[in-house]
């Protein structure tokens, strides 16, 4: 019998100076069998770091051929693709040939390291990447945000996103690779 996935629940309030964005958004996070609560906290500070009102989940861990979120326009086209952790060159070249936009967000601590220090020369070439990288500290105190219904607030400015609860608030500052 397979697992089934951990449902969370969260309202999310967020305040983007930064592009002038201002919305709430109630949002359903089903968390994998495989996927630990740090990357699960994860998708959600990078769904407030690039929210609108056609950014969407999709079926991520699940399916190889999709992002962990994605934004699609009317015609259904990719307008931005975001990733998460440490994917092969091929994969970031099949994003960007398939989006407008590929955005990264690597977070395996010295594993992230180690691979950027081994692909930064070719993913130099992709125009459509960018990449981050988030610190482990940072994911470990995102975990203590996390209960299965969340009231959560973003607030974003010259790049850095304030994450809070009632009783914690969470620095995130992704350091940009490229």
């Amino acid at each position: 019998m397979a697992l089934a996935a951990t449902i969370y629940k969260a309202s999310l309030s967020i305040a983007d100076m930064d592009r002038g964005y201002y919305a709430e958004h109630p949002l359903v996070l089903a968390q994998h069998p495989s996927e630990t609560v740090e990357r699960m906290m994860l998708r959600l500070v990078v769904f407030a770091l690039h929210a609108s009102e056609s950014l969407q989940f999709s079926r991520g861990l699940s399916a190889e051929d999709e992002p962990e979120l994605w934004q699609k326009n009317y015609a259904d086209e990719i307008e931005c693709w975001l990733e998460l952790g440490e994917p092969d060159e091929k994969r970031l070249k099949k994003a960007c040939s398939r989006a407008q936009q590929v955005v990264l967000y690597s977070y395996g601590g010295r594993a992230s390291e180690v691979w950027w220090s081994q692909l930064e020369s070719k993913l130099g070439r992709l125009e459509k990447l960018t990449v981050f990288r988030i610190e482990p500290a940072t994911l470990a105190a995102l975990t203590g945000l996390c209960q299965r219904n969340m009231q959560l607030s973003a607030s974003i400015q010259d790049g850095q996103l304030w994450l809070s609860s009632e009783q914690t608030n969470v620095l995130v500052e992704p350091l940009r690779l490229k």
